[in-house]
């Protein structure tokens, strides 16, 4: 008897469980290539992965966001692309085992991954057309699971033939082994082909060459070199200055905005006397400045590594504020990126310290993953209140009236750095030999410079140490200690005094919500 061509096969003549799990999961590949690769073709196109990452950073509690940044530190959003990459395809593989028995359940939940994505996709950039590669991705899904499971449209919608013998014909999904193996790699390479190829055709958009083409002016008043006594020469301690390609980056763009120059402005609007706009080559044509800032991660663990400091060359903000006219019951500046992020400062914070509109970093435009063509950098505040990159928007409003991003996420909205120190010499994880060596790091105290660093090791007397010069309030200081190294296992710990005379606490408190505190500590092994 012939077999209705609506009717599933029965799981006694249905893919084995394993091949049925590997279909889902190809399955799902060929969506997530079908989709990279849609949205490579079109700036407005987004990847509908990132959509739902980007989706998920948005709901995701301060306190897992703030595990995921100890934990993996920069390569946390690698970490949260790949788990939503792995995420979608064991739903696949899922998928691929419903279907034995549910075909109709199994199509259901690849169009539902396609509206997730859509959805995502719409809410993150407010664009209906940034979903096409979201509803691309659906039938590229449903054709690859239906051909390596048998119930492809092509093959259950036909009538089935029957043998001479009366026995139903099979797909050959379920009953040639070689065969499956052959599309189940084919479909596979394709999805990977077809990921990698969109990434590349994406290159297109890239804001390399805007910024290759950008020569930075002279500066009005270039600041002179640090003299040498700010670096103390001793191995191991971060160098003054950091290199770009070593500055921390934390902020929640999963892949960095592309901005080129051309067709990129900067408006300042709100509680304004007139809206201003400038094109980036206004800006460069403007008296430039300089200055030496130490930036901060409000995430820092105590002795983390979510710092550096660098010269930024860029247009004072007070400056591009008085044109527009600030008006008086204004108290808060906004910053906004072109993935629409904010941080929100106090009005003052523009007028009595070097806060910058920067456009370049250690003497080259900035660079396209440390917020280029131009960011915010206001001295004495963690970024996460001020230091927006990718900007493209500042709104002058009021605190009373708008949180930014981490306020709503229940971090202070004061975002004043804490004063820290923090050992870089000698380093834990290594044993050392005995004898004279150095003790050495860098403290930090913005606006309010470094008066003093003290070391104590075991339960020896607080030691003064070392300063190298101050070459202003907003960098940071290095310092280092003479110190005989003994054979055994050592705790050196490390305060530091901020320039106003204020002792650093040694209450250890969590980064979440305004900041860790606490001396830093670490126990070092001496051989012998």
């Amino acid at each position: 008897m012939t077999r209705s061509p609506t009717t599933a096969i029965p799981a006694h003549e249905s893919q084995s469980r394993p091949r049925a799990a590997l279909a889902g999961l190809l399955a799902a590949g060929a969506a997530l290539g079908a989709g990279e690769f849609t949205a490579g073709l079109v700036r407005r196109f987004v990847s509908p992965i990132e959509a739902v990452a980007e989706e998920f950073i948005d709901v995701t509690p301060s306190s897992m966001e703030q595990w995921a940044i100890r934990t993996f530190g920069e390569n946390d959003k690698l970490v949260l692309i790949v788990g939503a990459v792995v995420t979608v395809c064991l739903f696949g593989a899922l998928l691929g085992l419903v279907s034995r028995r549910r075909p109709a359940i199994a199509t259901g939940g690849v169009v539902l991954l396609g509206v997730v994505a859509a959805t995502a996709s719409v809410a993150f950039t407010g664009d209906v057309l940034s979903a096409v590669p979201s509803v691309v991705a659906v039938p590229a899904g449903l054709f690859a699971l239906g051909l390596l499971t048998g119930h492809s449209p092509t093959v259950v919608a036909a009538p089935t033939s029957e043998h001479d013998d009366g026995a139903t014909e099979l797909p050959r999904a379920v009953t040639d082994r070689r065969w499956f193996l052959r599309t189940a790699a084919g479909v596979g390479a394709a999805a990977a082909a077809a990921a990698v190829v969109g990434r590349q055709i994406a290159t297109r958009f890239s804001a390399v060459a805007s910024r290759a083409a950008v020569i930075l002016p002279g500066v009005r008043s270039p600041l002179p070199a640090p003299a040498p006594g700010v670096t103390l020469g001793v191995d191991g301690i971060s160098p003054y200055y950091t290199p770009a390609d070593e500055f921390y980056r934390v902020d929640t763009a999963l892949s960095v905005p592309q901005v080129p120059t051309e067709g990129w402005t900067l408006r300042i609007h709100g509680m304004v006397d007139q809206e201003r706009t400038y094109t980036y080559d206004e800006l460069l044509a403007r008296d430039l400045v300089e200055a030496d800032i130490t930036l901060t991660c409000v995430s820092n663990t105590v002795g983390g590594d979510l710092l550096g400091h660098a010269r930024w060359t860029g247009i004072p903000l007070a400056e591009l504020l008085d044109e527009a006219g600030v008006r008086p019951d204004a108290d808060q500046v906004v910053g906004r990126s072109v993935d629409d992020w904010t941080g929100g400062f106090p009005v003052q914070a523009a007028y009595d310290r070097e806060t910058l509109v920067v456009v370049g970093m250690n003497g080259e435009p900035l660079p396209i993953d440390r917020g280029f063509p131009a960011r915010l950098i206001v001295p004495g505040l963690y970024g996460y209140v001020s230091a927006t990159k990718w900007l493209q928007d500042i709104e002058l409003t009021r605190f009373d009236q708008f949180d930014q991003y981490w306020v709503q996420r229940g971090w202070v909205a004061d975002g004043t750095i804490k004063t820290q120190c923090r050992i870089d010499t000698p380093q834990p994880v290594n044993t050392i030999e005995p004898g004279p060596r150095q003790i050495g790091g860098v403290a930090w105290a913005q606006t309010r410079g470094i008066s003093m660093v003290e070391v104590k090791v075991d339960d020896g007397p607080w030691e003064v140490a070392e300063l190298g010069e101050q070459f202003n309030t907003t960098s940071w200081r290095q310092w280092r200690l003479p110190w005989d190294a003994t054979p055994g296992a050592h705790r050196i710990t490390v305060r530091a005094t901020d320039g106003t005379g204020a002792l650093q606490t040694d209450e250890r408190t969590d980064p979440y919500p305004s900041d860790a505190t606490g001396w830093h500590s670490l126990f070092v092994s001496v051989a012998g």
